[in-house]
């Protein structure tokens, strides 16, 4: 297994986390940045872990503390094999919409930094399913893109797919009422499917209410296997070679 998101530089003891992690089969874990003064704690936490790899850049709803000075500090940052890709960047409408501006200009210098950088991109997209799209199709060149704890319908999912894009289910696909999530994990191509926790939030069942942790990537894995009635042997090969190719591990 393979967990494309995962925030360990929030957890309460991060190194424990990993080390639980590894110990119960999960191969590798994708570390995003999400606050301009993140990028070298997060830049650092690659280098202290073999199986942790670093995604560099700035979360849309700190958009207004992006400076063009990021650029070549990410650039830098870009040449160690560690680092992996661009994110997670993006659109949050979902709880301000007075600098939608702002992120819509910081997303898409991100985006062709990245393609500059020959990165794959991770992308936020909270309430903002068409102006995302809008803005990678006219803006993408060259990247891969993973669309991270997507949350769109099974028709957009499958605009997505049209693009060759990736979709990455996380701990939402265990909810009870998840109805959309979970006709996406059913619908979509296995070979557009990642899997992750965005630990520590969104925690699976049976962990609800808890700390979110890379571990508990199995119980998404689990959740899709029971929905496209496939062993969960499956789910775990096909994500994880998904993520090797998209991330180049």
């Amino acid at each position: 297994m393979i967990d494309t998101h995962s925030h360990i530089d929030m957890l309460e003891n991060p190194e424990q986390a990993v080390e639980t992690a590894a110990a119960l089969g999960v191969e590798a874990i994708i570390l995003p940045c999400a606050y301009p003064k993140d990028i070298d704690k997060i830049f650092d936490l690659t280098q202290k872990f073999e199986n942790v790899y670093g995604l560099l850049g700035v979360h849309p709803s700190e958009a207004k503390d992006w400076e063009d000075t990021l650029i070549e500090k990410i650039k830098l940052y870009a040449q160690n094999p560690k680092i992996k890709g661009i994110g997670e960047i993006g659109l949050d409408y979902y709880w301000d919409k007075s600098f939608n501006d702002i992120q819509k200009e910081v997303f898409i210098k991100q985006i062709e930094l990245a393609n500059e950088l020959n990165l794959p991109i991770c992308v936020h997209d909270r309430d903002a399913h068409k102006d995302t799209f809008d803005i990678l199709k006219s803006h993408n060149k060259t990247s891969k893109v993973v669309m991270h704890c997507f949350s769109g319908s099974v028709e957009f999912a499958k605009e997505c797919v049209k693009e060759g894009w990736y979709l990455a289910l996380g701990g939402v696909v265990t909810f009870k009422n998840a109805v959309k999530t979970k006709e996406v994990a059913k619908e979509i191509p296995l070979e557009n499917l990642l899997i992750e926790t965005d630990a520590p939030y969104l925690t699976p069942v049976p962990h609800r209410g808890k700390e979110n942790r890379p571990e508990y990537v199995r119980f998404v894995a689990e959740e899709i296997a029971k929905i496209r009635e496939v062993s969960f042997e499956e789910i775990d090969k096909i994500t994880t070679r998904n993520a090797k190719k998209v991330y180049n591990l």
